[in-house]
């Protein structure tokens, strides 16, 4: 792995140009592909198997004109204050707009409120039912002007009007939290360099890879039908990982520069060894995301394959055009104008950073940190054990939206349970009496305590099938509610017997709660098959068992206490009014099966990073605690700046006035806190300075088994050195042949590879370059320049690579101290 990785890093380095065309060539052809593309489609939720879904498909066989699968929406009706929606004036008026909307395009059937029923006993407050020809996603855009055109037009009768339901469009997203991730980004990546250039180039490339990304997915759209919430996921972790993996590779490139390498020869051995790591934290976040399938929700499954698709798309950016951009920026991409004191001062390798210090902190005291770090996450994942999932309705939209007016109007006027009708299928095909079945049915809801009203059974042209509409007590997300659904079900079986007739509930309450239910038993499932092939990645990755369980565990504990944070906040209120929520209520049920898909990737990207860094120094020889301080040394700025970026990302979501995406926001942004400085950077070291070697060892059986990926690159570091070894020239007398140093015993002193001389007289005396024919690869031209006294004007986070200290190299070209 590491081998080939090296020759295509040289590779698109050299060809530069032809692999950014290549690269403008696919984004091309992608992107007109992608123009006459339908898009995504509708994101409902459907669960092929459960009772709702049964009943869905039923009634679409039995009742075509109920659009049962077909979008819906509400228009709450509301009096002036001190009159009545039955006088004659607001009558008209409201009759008239429930006209209009009859006219509107795409629409099924609309229900008359004073016909049916649907006034209040104060009669201030009424509500006509829109039942829609086709689902959420494909309502047009003239179907939802009709809809602005009513409430304008009611309004300006005196009337309070308002919308709900599945079938009204939202406001439009703000970009503000984009804006704030792309901002925050830039700074941490100029802070990391020192360098616009070097902090440009990860944006660049992860822009670049997140269009091809979700342009291929729109593309698709051609082929299968995706959900809308696909390319959104997609584009916020392309974008993520993209970063990532450019700034892990850049940071790498950087240093094999300082070490003394040509910049084509660092590249190679930048991609020979970070994008090894790259590969593999790659691998762990397309397994995670593509987990996602397993679940059987469609919109889940289309969501995970979306984004894993995006992941792939970053690493072969990460693998290819960013070599060929690195080859474009040569070595001003070393030039650190925005250093600090401080920053320069560690670039010629005097004093220490603070990601060392911690290191070493840590190492000094396993047992004190370790004690610590898990008793406070442990802490924090105690309301964890008060965990409550629904789906969110228009009661979790903003205060002051149109959906959240209607429903606290309807919750007002008619009771919460107005917001979430249940309705009631009776199959009575195989029953010797249907309408007595029907009938059956309709009594034993009027006796059922929790349920506020119940609508007589309707029947299709067979006579065969019921419908029968019950509006429940208590809210739609209530357990009063789940309950209830719970009730009618369990007195079906009761029917079955009496009469042959089966009888399912649904609608959308009833399928958000079969969503629900099928999401909590799918938690467990899921969890083993994303974390059991992970494991098999990492133990590939570091040829250890103990590692991998580590990395597991620990990223368990970060989402149970992520948990605990969502239920103290959304569930509990603590701190709702720092966070800007208004009301509290159940967490949302796809939020935690989605978090652990996303930041199990991202965990996994922290670890490899980290770790593999750590293998490498342990496989050159350092013993395992200096293994550690090392890693945190190379590895530790980076990781800390990829998790910056990634908290600042997903907090800027918590300025979005909506409880869902503010819950997403805080769920993703904590629980990266939590996993990337607690578990990572703090848990892990802990626990290796106490393990010690242990921590890297590996059954000599299992040894033998599994097969070597190199990843830190130790394959490649033996044949650089038995290439270096070929390629060195006869032994000549000191002075004769130019381009040769003579080192002590009279002898040139090679330069291939490893651009280091070996003269022992005087080690801060650049030499001059091998003028051997062919292509020289191993002395840095920027070292020539030196060596001949020509441009002057070095970087400033180049002089370590001066300092005598940095002059004695160990044989091992790829290690540093």
């Amino acid at each position: 792995m590491a081998t080939f990785l090296y020759r295509l890093g040289r590779l698109s380095f050299r060809r530069r140009r032809i692999v950014v065309m290549l690269w403008v060539a696919v984004l091309a052809a992608i992107g007109i592909g992608a123009m006459s593309a339908p898009g995504t489609s509708s994101g409902a939720l459907s669960v092929p198997g459960t009772q709702s879904q049964k009943a869905i498909d039923l009634l679409q066989k039995e009742f075509p004109q109920a659009s049962a699968d077909g979008a819906t929406a509400r228009v709450v009706f509301e009096a002036p204050s001190g009159q009545k929606l039955t006088s004659d004036v607001n009558k008209t008026e409201v009759e008239s707009l429930v006209a209009k909307l009859e006219r509107s395009p795409q629409v099924s059937g609309v229900s008359d409120p004073f016909t049916s029923g649907l006034v209040s006993k104060s009669g201030t407050i009424a509500y006509a039912q829109v039942s829609y020809k086709v689902a959420e996603a494909d309502v047009s855009g003239a179907a939802h002007a009709v809809q602005t055109d009513v409430v304008a037009q009611g309004e300006k009768a005196g009337l309070k009007v308002s919308l709900g339901g599945n079938a009204v469009k939202d406001k439009a997203a703000s970009k503000v939290a984009e804006l704030i991730g792309v901002g925050v980004s830039a700074v941490v990546l100029v802070i990391t360099f020192g360098s616009m250039i070097a902090a440009g180039l990860p944006l660049l490339t992860a822009i670049l890879g997140v269009a091809a990304a979700i342009l291929s997915v729109t593309l698709a759209t051609h082929f299968f039908d995706l959900a809308s919430a696909s390319t959104t996921l997609a584009l916020m972790l392309g974008l993520a990982v993209a970063i990532d993996y450019a700034l892990f590779i850049v940071s790498r490139y950087r240093n094999e520069i300082r070490d003394g390498h040509e910049p084509e020869e660092a590249c190679g051995r930048a991609l020979g060894t970070a994008g090894s790591a790259v590969v593999f934290a790659g691998l762990t976040v397309i397994v995670a995301l593509s987990g996602l399938s397993v679940i059987g929700i469609g919109m889940l499954t289309s969501m995970g394959l979306a984004s894993a698709f995006a992941v792939a798309v970053a690493v072969v950016i990460a693998l290819t055009l960013l070599p060929a951009v690195l080859g474009f920026a040569g070595m001003r991409i070393m030039k650190g104008k925005m250093l600090t004191r401080r920053m320069k001062a560690l670039e010629r390798g005097e004093g220490e950073s603070m990601g060392v210090r911690w290191a070493k902190f840590v190492t000094r005291n396993p047992v004190k940190v370790l004690a610590v770090s898990v008793a406070g996450l442990a802490l924090v994942a105690i309301p964890t054990m008060s965990l409550k999932m629904a789906l969110n309705d228009d009661s979790g939209k903003p205060p002051g939206s149109t959906q959240r007016i209607a429903y606290d109007t309807l919750s007002k006027g008619f009771g919460p349970g107005f917001n979430g009708p249940l309705t009631v299928v009776v199959d009575a095909r195989d029953s010797d009496s249907p309408k007595a079945a029907a009938q059956d049915a309709y009594t034993m809801l009027s006796k059922l305590d929790d349920v506020a009203a119940v609508r007589p059974p309707s029947f299709n042209e067979a006579g065969d099938v019921a419908l029968i509409g019950a509006v429940p007590k208590s809210a739609a997300t209530s357990e009063a509610t789940k309950d209830l659904v719970g009730e009618i079900r369990g007195h079906g079986t009761a029917l079955h017997q009496d009469t042959g007739a089966d009888l399912m509930v649904t609608g959308l309450t009833a399928v958000n709660i079969d969503v629900s239910t099928k999401l909590s038993d799918a938690l467990i499932p899921y969890l083993a098959i994303v974390v059991g092939l992970a494991l098999v990645l990492l133990l590939l990755v570091f040829r250890s068992i103990v590692i991998p369980l580590k990395a597991a565990l620990g990223f368990l504990l970060s989402v149970v206490s992520t948990l605990g944070v969502l239920v103290a906040v959304f569930q509990w209120g603590w701190l709702k009014d720092l966070f800007g929520v208004d009301q509290t209520g159940p967490i949302v049920s796809l939020l935690p099966i989605v978090l652990i898909g996303v930041v199990f990737g991202l965990a996994m990207d922290y670890e490899v990073f980290l770790v593999s860094r750590m293998r490498e120094e342990y496989v050159h020889g350092a013993e395992p605690t200096q293994a550690v301080v090392e890693g945190f040394r190379h590895s530790g700025r980076v990781v800390t700046a990829a998790a910056v970026i990634m908290v600042s990302v997903f907090s800027g979501f918590l300025l979005d006035d909506e409880a869902l995406i503010k819950s997403i926001g805080l769920g993703l942004a904590t629980a990266v806190f939590f996993d990337a400085f607690v578990v990572r950077m703090t848990i892990v070291p802990a626990v290796m300075a106490l393990l010690g070697h242990r921590s890297w060892t590996l059954p000599k059986w299992l040894d033998r088994v599994l097969p070597n990926v190199d990843v830190e690159g130790e394959k490649l570091r033996h044949a650089l050195e038995a290439e270096q070894t070929d390629s060195a020239p006869e032994p000549v007398l000191a002075g004769v042949a130019a381009g040769f140093h003579a080192g002590s015993d009279g002898h040139g002193a090679p330069h291939a590879f490893t651009g280091l001389h070996t003269s022992g007289d005087d080690p801060d005396t650049p030499a001059p370059a091998q003028q051997a024919p062919g292509k020289a690869r191993g002395l840095s031209r920027f070292k020539q320049r030196l060596a001949r006294g020509g441009d002057a004007t070095a970087p400033a986070d180049s002089a370590e690579s001066k300092a005598p200290a940095r002059r004695k190299l160990p044989k091992n070209p790829l290690r540093r101290r």
